[in-house]
């Protein structure tokens, strides 16, 4: 019976011992190919962390027209045209120091007891707002857009001055006042931007500065009467070309006084542009528009 007892026993206990090992058997087919499956995903992912990001790389739609290019300094000599000169002359241009030691440009306005009792002088003739009102109709107009525009002053003190086509007008007088006191003390203006002279002094005589050929008229209310039509038929070419020898026009900047041949000899005719009188702002832009026309100018 011992012999039995134990028999049995080691029967159960091999069973015992056997169960784990079929179960651990049959859990292991399960196990393995779970555990190679996230091994390979965890290489895959290792691969894919080596390898950098792709960029994204940005398209623009590009037309297949070239784009114009500006033309070369040769095209810009061989294109140039010769411009239309205007002389604004009797300009009046004069500083005056005020009582708190502060420069101003004289004016009847605000210089009418200092002009009568200290300089003994009309008021009337102190009008730097003509002056204002002529070069706003200047450089305002479609043909010194252009570029076929060159605007001088002349002074009643005989100082000369050369405007610069690109320069803006202030539009105020007490802004472009200042700017007339700041030009005839330091005898130039220069832009803010960059190094461009827009007003400078320069020396006389007004005739050294016009090309050689050039044809020289004055504009006053006496001279031989031309509409704004027929007026540019006869003193400027059919069209602007560097050929042909520039026009030039003088026009006066004072409110007593008028333009004469004595002061300017090589004026070959007395214009006027109407049978009434004008202001000259308004007969400048009568003749700048009559030749704007003439020229094609839009």
């Amino acid at each position: 019976m011992l012999g039995s007892f134990l028999q049995r026993r080691t029967v159960t206990s091999s069973k015992f011992l056997l169960q784990p090992d079929t179960k651990v058997a049959a859990i292991l087919p399960k196990i393995v190919p779970m555990s190679s499956s996230s091994s390979s995903e965890d290489s895959d992912s290792e691969v894919e962390t080596q390898q950098p990001p792709s960029k994204k790389v940005k398209t623009s739609s590009l037309s297949s027209t070239p784009l114009d290019l500006p033309p070369s300094a040769t095209d810009q000599k061989t294109n140039k045209k010769q411009p239309l000169i205007v002389l604004l002359d009797q300009a009046s241009l004069e500083t005056v120091r005020n009582r708190r030691g502060i420069y101003e440009l004289l004016n009847c306005d605000d210089h009418r007891d200092l002009c009568k009792k200290k300089l003994k002088k009309n008021p009337n003739d102190y009008r730097p707002d003509i002056l204002h009102q002529e070069l706003l109709a200047l450089l305002d107009s479609p043909i010194n857009k252009a570029g076929l525009l060159k605007v001088y002053i002349s002074t009643k003190n005989k100082v000369l001055i050369e405007v610069n086509p690109s320069i803006r007008i202030p539009r105020t007088f007490k802004r472009f006042a200042g700017l007339m006191v700041q030009l005839l003390h330091k005898m130039k203006i220069k832009a803010g931007s960059d190094s461009t002279t827009l007003l400078k002094v320069i020396k006389n005589p007004f005739s050294q500065h016009l090309p050689a050929g050039t044809r020289c008229y004055g504009i006053e209310c006496g001279g031989m009467l031309y509409s704004p039509i027929a007026l540019p038929k006869t003193i400027v070419p059919l069209e602007p070309s560097d050929d042909i020898p520039p026009t030039c026009l003088i026009v006066g900047a004072m409110s007593t006084d008028y333009v004469t041949i004595e002061d300017h000899p090589y004026i070959e005719k007395m214009i006027s542009i109407s049978s009434y009188p004008l202001s000259g702002a308004t007969a400048l832009s009568r003749v700048m528009g009559g030749i704007e026309h003439h020229w094609g100018i839009v």
